[in-house]
C-alpha cells in the first residue's frame, strides 16, 4: 500500500515518496510533505534552474541556490521557486 500525504505542491492528498530524496532536515520535510508527482514537478523546475544559471551540482554554492529554490517551490518560504527571470520558454531569447 502506498503512503499517502497531503502534498504542499499539489495542495491535495497524493502518493508520497518512497524515501527521502534530499539529505538533511530539508530532505525530511520534503519526504513528509511532497508527493511523487510534486517531486517530479520539482525535477523539471530544478533542471531549468540548473541550465539557466549554469550551475554545477558538485559546487556547494550551487546546492545552496537549489535549496533556496526548493524552499520557495515546495513551501513558499523564499522568493525563489519560480522560473528564473531570464528564462524564456522554448529557448527564445
Amino acid at each position: 500500500m502506498s503512503r499517502m500525504i497531503f502534498c504542499q505542491v499539489l495542495k491535495k492528498e497524493a502518493e508520497g515518496l518512497d524515501a527521502p530524496t534530499h539529505p538533511g532536515e530539508l530532505g525530511v520535510r520534503i519526504y513528509e510533505n511532497i508527493s511523487r508527482e510534486g517531486w517530479a514537478k520539482w525535477l523539471q523546475q530544478a533542471t531549468m534552474i540548473i541550465n539557466e544559471y549554469g550551475l554545477s551540482t558538485a559546487d556547494p554554492r550551487a546546492i545552496s541556490v537549489l535549496e533556496n529554490h526548493m524552499l520557495g517551490f515546495f513551501f513558499g518560504e523564499s522568493q525563489d521557486g519560480g522560473a528564473p527571470a531570464s528564462f524564456r520558454p522554448g529557448g527564445k531569447k
